[in-house]
């Protein structure tokens, strides 16, 4: 403890003149009204509590603390306090449309339309139900709202927040823009992060950086603004560039706008590639439009596609994205099951989407048109569309292997196997693809690198499935050496089944190759050691047969 002196210093001061200073210095405590003006509301918030613990009530300061609450991201505190507002007497009307904005941020769109009505006409009233109608799909509610807006600010921007909600991107950067040009730009920051926000939906990401450096330069701790400057580092380089970024966001949050915490939580699982992805989205479903669709991309690539089907079944799609989505979760329900119908309805939202003047142009729009016509098997359109993007798609190891089958349906195997040997990471990271690329090898005349193939994968529960597909394809293709040991090792492996005739049969291929010159005549030797490891009776003849015209055509067998 830091004693207090007996004589001063320097100089001498009267014991009046020292409680003066004490007075000048002592720190005086901010009002309401200088807290919100700084943006502090937990600052104000704070204040409000302190003076309501203490008997001080500021004025209406149950409506502040809402105000506060609302502004903090802390809508269900909004609520709970504009509730107890409205069950009081003298409760002003226009609390029920407090209520109802709250209602609406916590996704309890029913409860705040019952609210909003209660409420007298005014043009947040308006604003709202406009909002309401939105969401409930009611688009003749939507247009009555829409011809109440007036030629105000509040209007416009809640007017370019319904076109960027239904993807008219364009058409809200005209609004925000005229806006920014009515007035001092200097006033209406925000908006800048709204026009950024435009153009990272249409996929400018660098532009939608530039827009938002000048806000950040402002307020470089805003929480809407440093989230979207980490999604645009996401969709330029990597989700641990975008985690970078959200590191100072987290710390901030950590302390204010309760909703931002929930949001952060929500990109990491998609930064992070889905981990964490079922203890986090499920609750954010009716809270961030985005969660569905990230939960449902994360079922996809579980291929738990049935789960996926349950969550966006009755989701009625309204962006591309959406429709995108749909039709993707369609299309593997449908080749899981054999579902024709599945594979309609998937090919309908695929050239929807693809034949849309707004799409056409985009890369999904035409990746939409080559899936379209994927599953109409038309793969020589495939091809135009795969062929205007690809360049888009060089290590891109899905892009790759549609291209290659693509490519593979119209017979051209060869440079099939090009684009699968591309990307090395494609080889061997799923079963399906590798049967593919074991099948380009067969076609390719190639059984060699396809039984090589088959034994780097060793003893697994798929590894039955790739020798019936050597055995059974080698020997369509006429490449009996290799379905003879094929068969050989399923003979093994199945001692009871039939697998003896078509390992006799390709056994018998390689010797008419031999005859005709087409295989080197030392393969007879181990022609006869797989025939050999067979019990079956007829094998007693077929050996005798080669050896006889081994002895007679001076072939060592030994």
């Amino acid at each position: 403890m830091i004693l207090s002196r007996v004589k001063p210093a320097v100089g001498g001061e009267t014991p009046t003149s020292i409680g003066e200073k004490k007075k000048k210095s002592r720190t005086k405590v901010p009002s309401l009204e200088e807290y919100l003006q700084l943006r502090d509301y937990l600052g104000a918030l704070t204040l409000l509590e302190f003076q309501r613990s203490i008997g001080e009530k500021e004025e209406h300061a149950d409506l502040w603390i809402g105000y506060c609450a609302f502004h903090l991201g802390d809508y269900k505190r909004a609520m709970e306090e504009y509730k107890s507002l409205t069950t009081k007497p003298d409760c002003p009307a226009e609390v029920w449309v407090y209520l109802a904005c709250a209602l609406f941020f916590l996704g309890l769109y029913k409860e705040a339309e019952e609210a909003a009505s209660k409420a007298p006409m005014s043009p947040l009233q308006n604003r709202l139900l406009f909002h309401l109608a939105h969401k409930f799909h009611d688009e003749k509610k939507l247009m009555g709202f829409h011809q109440n807006l007036e030629d105000v600010t509040e209007d416009q921007l809640s007017l370019a927040s319904i076109h960027y909600m239904r993807s008219h991107y364009q058409e809200a950067i005209d609004i925000y823009k005229r806006l920014l040009l009515q007035n001092r730009s200097e006033d209406y920051l925000a908006v800048k992060v709204y026009v950024a926000l435009c153009y990272y939906k249409l996929d400018y990401y660098d532009v939608s950086q530039e827009v938002l450096a000048v806000y950040l330069q402002s307020i470089p701790d805003s929480t809407i603004a440093l989230n979207l400057k980490a999604c645009n580092h996401f969709r330029l380089y990597n989700g641990k560039a975008a985690e970078a970024e959200l590191k100072n966001l987290i710390d901030i949050s950590s302390c204010s706008f309760e909703f931002a915490k929930e949001l952060i939580r929500h990109n990491l699982v998609v930064f992070r590639g889905g981990e964490g992805a079922l203890q986090v989205l499920p609750p954010l479903i009716d809270v961030i439009p985005e969660a569905r669709l990230n939960l449902v991309i994360y079922y996809l690539r579980q291929d738990d596609v049935q789960e996926a089907y349950n969550l966006i079944q009755d989701l009625v799609p309204t962006t591309p994205q959406e429709y995108i989505l749909k039709g993707v979760v369609n299309a593997a329900l449908g080749q899981e099951i054999g579902s024709r119908d599945h594979l309609k309805i998937a090919q309908q939202f695929f050239q929807l989407v693809g034949g849309s003047a707004s799409e056409c142009d985009t890369i999904p729009g035409r990746q939409c048109m080559a899936s379209c016509f994927f599953l109409l098997r038309q793969f020589e359109d495939v091809l135009i569309y795969l062929n205007s993007v690809k360049s888009y798609f060089y290590n891109d190891d899905t892009f790759n292997f549609n291209y290659a089958q693509a490519k593979a349906a119209l017979g051209n195997y060869k440079e099939a196997e090009e684009v699968f040997q591309h990307d090395q990471t494609s080889n061997t990271s799923s079963l399906y693809r590798l049967f593919h690329l074991l099948l380009k090898y067969i076609m390719n005349q190639k059984g060699q690198l396809a039984w090589e193939l088959y034994l780097k994968m060793g003893t697994s529960s798929d590894s039955f499935s790739l020798l019936q597909l050597i055995a059974n394809d080698c020997y369509k293709m006429g490449q009996f050496y290799y379905a003879a040991k094929a068969f050989d090792a399923l003979e093994k492996l199945d001692p009871g089944s039939n697998y003896w005739e078509g390992k006799r049969g390709a056994c018998v291929g390689v010797f008419q190759l031999i005859l005709a010159n087409k295989e080197p005549k030392e393969t007879l030797k181990e022609v006869l050691v797989l025939l050999q490891n067979s019990g079956n009776p007829q094998v007693e003849y077929i050996i005798r047969a080669l050896r006889k015209w081994a002895k007679d055509n001076r072939v060592l067998l030994s």
